[in-house]
């Protein structure tokens, strides 16, 4: 069954408080996803020291099972980037996770990296 898709300007975040390594600690930042009144998620960037890149903005997003699908999650990593006061915003993801590739693809982040390596390196830049 497909899910119907949601329209952008339905989609906001909502500041919150995040925890040690999710979005709480300097430089990081919380946000709960809503769609109209509903909370569908969370999305959270930290500030963390990992290669290959060394000290940077890392985003994390989640989405309620029964609202993936939907869009919800390219519109999140758009605008928590934007919002996050970071110039760079790295995503960090398991190749097998293709949803996630896509939804942060359609928020302006780019495939980097080495092909060998497990993980998928996806980096937005603000414009």
């Amino acid at each position: 069954m497909a899910r119907v898709r949601v329209d952008a300007s339905e989609v906001r975040l909502e500041p919150g408080r995040g925890s040690v390594g999710r979005g709480s600690g300097s430089g990081g930042r919380y946000w709960h996803i809503y769609v109209g009144e509903k909370r569908v998620g969370n999305v959270y960037v930290n500030v963390i020291d990992e290669e290959p890149v060394g000290v940077h903005a890392s985003i994390q997003i989640q989405i309620n099972k029964a609202d993936q699908g939907r869009g919800i999650g390219g519109v999140a990593y758009r605008l928590a980037s934007e919002q996050s006061g970071h110039e760079v915003v790295y995503a960090h993801m398991r190749k097998s996770n293709l949803a996630s590739g896509k939804a942060a693809e359609a928020a302006g982040y780019e495939a980097i990296g080495d092909e060998q390596v497990r993980q998928l390196l996806m980096r937005w830049r603000r414009s």
